[in-house]
Parts: C-alpha cells; sequence; structure tokens
C-alpha cells in the first residue's frame, strides 16, 4: 500500500493517521482536535509534556501539543484504581498507579490527566513526602499552565500547612474561604478543593487552639463543601474527635 505525501506542516497531526484512513477505523476510541478545526480519530499512547504520541498503522508518530486544543480519551484504568485507592487511604497503591498515569501523560489536555497531575502531589503529601509533592505540584504549574489556579494554591497550602507554615497556608486559602461563604456556591471545576480550604483552615484552628473556629470549619466541610469524599471522611474525624476532647463545643 502507498502512502500520499501529506502537503503542509500545519498538518502534522494527520501525518500518519490523516493519510491512512485505515487508522481512523482501527483507533476511534480517541479523538484530537487541531487549531485549525479539524478533528480526527486516533489512538493515543502518550505524551510526554511537549509531544502527544500516537499509534497509527504505519507505527508512532509524535505530534507537538501546542498544534493541540482538545483531546476526547477516556481515563486508563489505572487511574480508576488510583482514585478509588486515594479514596480508601490505600496511598501506596494509589501512588503506584497515580505516578504511572502522570508520568504516562504528561500535558495531555484532558480532565483525568490534569487530575492525576495533581492527585500525585496530593498523595505525596499523604505521605509525608512533601519535597516530592511540591515537585508534582510545580509540573502541574509547567505542564498546564494558567490552569487550575485554585487547586494549586490549595495544593500548595496543603505542603505549607505539613511544614506548619500555617502564616504561608493561610495567605492562599482564607480569600479563597471568604469568597466560598459570600458566593454561597463555587465554580464547579474545583468543588472537591474547597473541600479542602476549609479541611485544611480547621487544622490550622485546631493547632493554633481555636477549636470552635476548627469544629465549624470541619463541619463545613461535611455539610457545604463536600465533593471530595476524602476530605469530607478527614473533616468528620477530626469534628468528632474534637467534640469528644472537649465536650463544651457547639456545633454551629
Amino acid at each position: 500500500m502507498k502512502l500520499r505525501r501529506c502537503s503542509a506542516s500545519h498538518q502534522l497531526l494527520f501525518l500518519i493517521v490523516g493519510c491512512l484512513s485505515v487508522a481512523a477505523r482501527l483507533y476511534s476510541q480517541d479523538t484530537i482536535t487541531t487549531r485549525d478545526g479539524k478533528t480526527q480519530a486516533a489512538k493515543i499512547v502518550g505524551a510526554n509534556g511537549t509531544t502527544v504520541q500516537l499509534q497509527v498503522a504505519a507505527g508512532m508518530v509524535g505530534i507537538p501539543l501546542s498544534s493541540i486544543t482538545q483531546v476526547v480519551m477516556a481515563p486508563p484504568a489505572e487511574y480508576t484504581l488510583a482514585v478509588a485507592a486515594y479514596e480508601a487511604k490505600d496511598y501506596p497503591k494509589a501512588l503506584a498507579s497515580m505516578a504511572q498515569v502522570a508520568g504516562k501523560y504528561k500535558g495531555l489536555p484532558t480532565e483525568w490527566a490534569q487530575q492525576a497531575a495533581l492527585m500525585l502531589g496530593d498523595i505525596y503529601v499523604a505521605q509525608n513526602e512533601l519535597a516530592k509533592a511540591e515537585t508534582a505540584y510545580t509540573d502541574f504549574q509547567k505542564f498546564y499552565p494558567g490552569r487550575g489556579t485554585v487547586q494549586v494554591d490549595v495544593s500548595m497550602a496543603r505542603v505549607a500547612v505539613s511544614k506548619k507554615d500555617f502564616t504561608a497556608a493561610k495567605q492562599k486559602l482564607e480569600p479563597l474561604a471568604e469568597a466560598a461563604l459570600k458566593e454561597k456556591s463555587v465554580p464547579k471545576a474545583a468543588a472537591a478543593s474547597y473541600s479542602q480550604v476549609f479541611l485544611l483552615l480547621g487544622e490550622i484552628k485546631e493547632a493554633e487552639g481555636d477549636f470552635q473556629g476548627a469544629l465549624q470549619d470541619y463541619l463545613r466541610t461535611v455539610t457545604l463543601f463536600y465533593q471530595d469524599h476524602v476530605a469530607v471522611s478527614s473533616a468528620q474525624e477530626k469534628a468528632d474527635a474534637l467534640r469528644k476532647a472537649h465536650p463544651g463545643l457547639v456545633a454551629p
């Protein structure tokens, strides 16, 4: 079978996929849309932060991420396993799977790939590997510039709380909490992060001896900003422990 030479450099995305219709039929589960508005079926096998690797009938081809505006791809099984393990607080198992996903799909413009990059840092924080957590969050900002600002701020605040740098943590968390309580709603894309905002503020207040304020923030995570199941579980445990240790506390 002879290959037809593709004519323009801006059609690099379709160097193989666009030239071989058989590839589109074989690998139709993923799609890529480029800046020229074209959408093409493809089989995505990875991304390294600058290019996306596609498997096509003739072999492998790398496509610049800068030429891509949208990717439709279901999350790999390892991502689902990692999320389930994280929610079950099985952090070693979560790390093994999430590190694989985050490393294999760096910069891929899908929601699950972005979440994998952030959750990798969260898992490191849970295991008190703070230097690795900071590296993971820095990598997220590198591969997804301008995205997930709230999530990154909350993530870095988690590192600060783990280091007991409460001043730095509050600088990031308090404006988010104030806005959330004023508006009574939060952006859907960052909703889970607000669960952590109030959990972290509760931890700070508890460490500083403000037990009533800590209880209030823990219960805000449980009752108002409950999108992150792990944060809700932790907040409920901490609220119960506070009320047991300090019977005079009153739930707001």
